[in-house]
């Protein structure tokens, strides 16, 4: 099992898959060992239902739902932000994965 799990959250769960590729790319070259991956915000629910998820991070086109995600999250250890537009928009798998690392103090 992973030290860290990240879960990425967009309206089809199929845009992210770039980023979440380029992010696991980034993990592995700074040695995390980290899962990362995508779901719709469909199947999000049962995804924080069964595992334990550190980041919760919504796609800028879902960034309507933060509210509703927030109250989910509310009570556990499950950090949550919005993927940056820009970030998203360049697919800087990086980037994204430091603002994870962030949100989880690291």
């Amino acid at each position: 099992m992973a030290d860290k799990t990240i879960m990425l959250v967009c309206a089809a769960g199929m845009s992210t898959s770039l980023l979440v590729s380029k992010m696991q790319k980034a993990a592995v070259a700074q040695g995390l060992d980290a899962d990362i991956f995508a779901v719709s915000a469909s199947e999000a629910d049962a995804h924080l239902a069964k595992q334990k998820i550190d980041v919760l991070m919504l796609g800028p086109q879902v960034k309507y739902m933060k509210k509703q995600f927030e109250d989910k999250v509310a009570g556990t250890d499950t950090k949550m932000d919005v993927i940056n537009m820009q970030d998203y928009g360049m697919m800087n798998g990086e980037k994204v994965l430091k603002t994870a690392l962030t949100l989880m103090g690291e």
